[in-house]
């Protein structure tokens, strides 16, 4: 948790994750939904975050269809940014519209702490890219948009996310990732390829850093981080694991809520309060509390 008064890196959001992608290996980006959840990935030892679209939209009881806006995910990405302090990913859709929308989205994203945003080829009513019937603007509208995200940003890296692969196959979604290269994108994310050697023959096509999603449930076979890696990737994102697994873990407790009358069963399973406490820096905020009342001293009049 960062708090008001305490050192941390100055260098903007999008330096340092442009920097993360310069080291070698790949870069993991687990999902985060909150803040809280944001924390518990940091102090896991994750050095950056990926905020999705899908699971915003689902924590606010809603499909991941385009429903939200710029501001909907500006309160999360506050959230993220000011709890961890860890360069985000954020999903920005289909960009909120056209160039120009695209270009305030990219100041709004800036502005709450984003890192970089993730722009993708589809058409509003958009859909979960593992879903099937997605239907894609042209490569020209994309590129459009990509290019406004470019002139707008200060230091927000643009990744351009094409779905093409479903619909119209590999070559072409290669070929719209050359053309938003061409645009200004720093990374491309090329969606539901489905099998390894799709993987692989389009990271060898690309040669900008890529970004794999393994969503779990999806077309994605079951990959890991280090085969990706070989593959030629340099960003993996788990984008709603996080959600599905608090999910699944607040229905048991409701199951048990509802059987017994009471939380006892589940109490095993639960963070403590001091574990609660010690996440989130109760001290730590009660520390500074008690710093600042103690050094504010009234001054003594010259009369």
């Amino acid at each position: 948790m960062y708090l008001v008064g305490e050192d941390c890196d100055q260098a903007p959001p999008g330096e340092r994750l442009r920097a993360l992608w310069a080291r070698p290996g790949i870069l993991w980006m687990p999902g985060a939904h909150n803040g809280i959840c944001a924390i518990q990935a940091r102090d896991a030892g994750m050095q950056s975050l990926y905020l999705s679209g899908a699971a915003m939209s689902a924590s606010m009881g809603l499909p991941d269809l385009g429903i939200l806006t710029i501001e909907d995910v500006c309160f999360f990405i506050r959230q993220l940014w000011r709890a961890s302090g860890l360069p985000i990913l954020v999903d920005g859709d289909t960009g909120y519209g056209e160039a120009l929308n695209v270009m305030h989205m990219v100041r709004c994203f800036e502005e709450a702490g984003a890192a970089a945003v993730q722009i993708e080829d589809q058409m509003l009513p958009k859909k979960c890219g593992h879903l099937n019937d997605k239907h894609l603007v042209s490569p020209q509208d994309m590129a459009a948009k990509v290019a406004a995200a470019r002139m707008a940003r200060r230091h927000l890296q643009i990744v351009a996310r094409t779905d093409a692969f479903a619909s119209e196959g590999l070559e072409a979604a290669v070929a719209r990732a050359r053309l938003y290269v061409e645009a200004g994108a720093d990374a491309i994310f090329p969606e539901a390829l489905g099998t390894r050697e799709a993987f692989r023959a389009f990271a060898a096509a690309i040669d900008v850093p890529l970004l794999a999603n393994m969503t779990e449930f999806g077309r994605t076979p079951d990959i890991t981080a280090a085969e990706f890696e070989e593959m030629g990737y340099k960003m993996v994102i788990w984008p709603v694991s996080t959600l599905r697994m608090a999910n699944k873990a607040q229905e048991k407790l409701f199951e048990i809520l509802r059987r017994d009358g009471s939380t006892l069963a589940a109490q095993p399973d639960m963070q403590t309060r001091a574990e609660l406490y010690a996440t989130i820096g109760l001290a730590r905020f009660e520390a500074l509390d008690s710093k600042i009342v103690s050094t504010v001293l009234p001054t003594e009049s010259g009369g």
